[in-house]
């Protein structure tokens, strides 16, 4: 999969961590119908003992199954599989395909806007975000500065009715934005991408920032495409000592 600035560029087989290898054993069950539709998984203790991982590892595994769209979890009765093909994944109140067209049709335009509007003082804020976003290295705090973000952006091209698109769909970014870390190893690409966005910005370049954001998206779409209907190639690298799926 090609996560890199460059269109053409390769990137090497990346090594995935515990809590995809437990996803991709999960999901490939469901998939082969181990598990069927209407089934009950094993228990978090069950699972956690047979696949030999600890249960926060299994939970988070878990919590992209049903983000997926494949499981519903329902308190004190368990993990129930309700498809078994990944569709359309869901983050909070939208569909990813939802979300991804409502963003092209604003954070798009928008950037242009902000290339053309955009303060000293919004200047500063986003190159401090990113600053602070290339140095971060806890997922949970990235993703928290990744919404603000986009949503510094959008005050920058100053129409608050902008601002107040971004804040609706705020969660779902943000529920996106982890699942695309946990899955896709976005980070450091999403980094490289708000950086050419950002100095679009300092540049005053609409062309640019236009250009800049599109190929943001494109990347999101790619990443998801392939978590959604990942090719079974075998090019991912199990960490070592961990399940295989």
């Amino acid at each position: 999969m090609n996560l890199s600035d460059s269109r053409t560029a390769s990137q090497p087989p990346r090594r995935i961590s515990a809590m995809e290898a437990v996803l991709a054993h999960l999901r490939d069950a469901i998939e082969r119908g181990e598990y069927a539709i209407g089934d009950k998984l094993p228990s978090e203790a069950e699972l956690c003992r047979t696949l030999e991982i600890s249960r926060p590892v299994l939970r988070e595994a878990l919590r992209a199954l049903q983000t997926m769209g494949l499981t519903v979890s329902k308190t004190g009765k368990g993990t129930f599989v309700v498809a078994n093909a990944v569709e359309d994944p869901t983050f909070g109140d939208y569909a990813a395909s939802d979300l991804l067209e409502v963003r092209r049709h604003v954070e798009i335009p928008v950037a242009g806007y902000a290339a053309r509007r955009r303060t000293p003082e919004n200047l500063d804020h986003l190159a401090h975000l990113l600053d602070r976003m290339e140095r971060e290295t806890d997922t949970t705090a990235w993703v928290a500065m990744d919404t603000l973000f986009h949503l510094a952006v959008a005050e920058a091209a100053q129409n608050p009715v902008f601002r107040r698109v971004i804040e609706e769909i705020r969660d779902a970014l943000a529920r996106q934005s982890a699942f695309l870390n946990e899955l896709g190893g976005r980070r450091e690409q999403s980094n490289r991408e708000h950086r050419a966005i950002v100095e679009a910005l300092i540049d005053g370049s609409e062309h640019d920032a236009v250009e800049a954001m599109s190929h943001h998206l494109d990347r999101v779409e790619t990443t998801l495409t392939d978590i959604v209907r990942p090719s079974r190639t075998g090019t991912d690298t199990p960490t070592e000592g961990e399940p295989q799926a």
